[in-house]
């Protein structure tokens, strides 16, 4: 049986694609929607978003949801999950995603935090499966690209996908400007390629806004996507206006 042809910008091109739609489902539907109910989405996009995360994340929205409330509640204290001013910039960069694994295993910050996120019988036969999303992904892209380039994307994916989610944590809190009194920075170029979440410093001042960007020139994919939502009558935002808190 012959290997089937190798065509490694393909492959690369495809797993950046891949990170961006990702983190920008992620952007939308578990933060701006879930974790602070900044915006209301039509269920028929809710269970292809839940699909489309499962085979290219692996997360439990009830644990994303969780733990990330858990950081707000607990800013750079030893309880936030994933502070850089606590853990080290290094950590949390380079080990984000086994911070929210631990954190959202401890069988308490779930209970607490992500109260209101329900289950259904989709999470108990699907989705509460990570491997097998993940498995199930990786599938898709060899049978779609051939599995040489379906491999190389699934690569590209995880190490973006991982890269940018720490990227947010850590140099969200720690490099870029600090328009209001809290932790988090704005950076623009992390912004430009995290659907908006570089704007960390914007999203702690107003964390019940479905728009990151509050000043002028800050890039917000996640808000310009969510303003075509809008307009298709699929979202509804919460504000109008950001109501600062800091």
């Amino acid at each position: 049986m012959s290997i089937p042809a190798f065509h490694p910008l393909l492959g690369v091109l495809v797993g950046v694609v891949v990170t961006q739609v990702a983190i920008l489902a992620t952007s939308v539907y578990l933060h701006r929607g879930l974790a602070h109910r900044a915006l209301t989405l039509h269920p028929t996009l809710t269970v292809p978003l839940r699909a489309f995360l499962w085979i290219t994340t692996g997360m439990r929205p009830r644990e994303w949801v969780a733990v990330h409330r858990r950081h707000h509640a607990a800013l750079d204290t030893p309880e936030d999950p994933h502070s850089p001013a606590v853990m080290g910039f290094w950590r949390v960069q380079l080990a984000n995603a086994a911070l929210y694994r631990r954190v959202a295993r401890d069988g308490t910050t779930v209970g607490k935090y992500a109260r209101d996120v329900s289950t259904d019988r989709l999470d108990r036969v699907l989705f509460d499966h990570a491997f097998l999303g993940l498995g199930l992904g990786v599938v898709i892209l060899s049978l779609v690209l051939g599995w040489p380039t379906g491999l190389l994307a699934a690569g590209v994916h995880t190490v973006g996908y991982l890269g940018l989610s720490g990227a947010i944590n850590a140099v969200g809190h720690t490099r870029g400007e600090q328009p209001y009194a809290n932790s988090g920075t704005n950076g623009r170029l992390l912004a430009l390629v995290s659907a908006g979440e570089g704007l960390h410093n914007n999203h702690h001042a107003a964390p019940t806004s479905a728009r990151f960007s509050l000043h002028a020139r800050e890039p917000d994919p996640g808000w310009w996507t969510v303003r075509i939502l809008t307009s298709l009558h699929l979202a509804r935002v919460r504000h109008s206006e950001p109501k600062l808190t800091h």
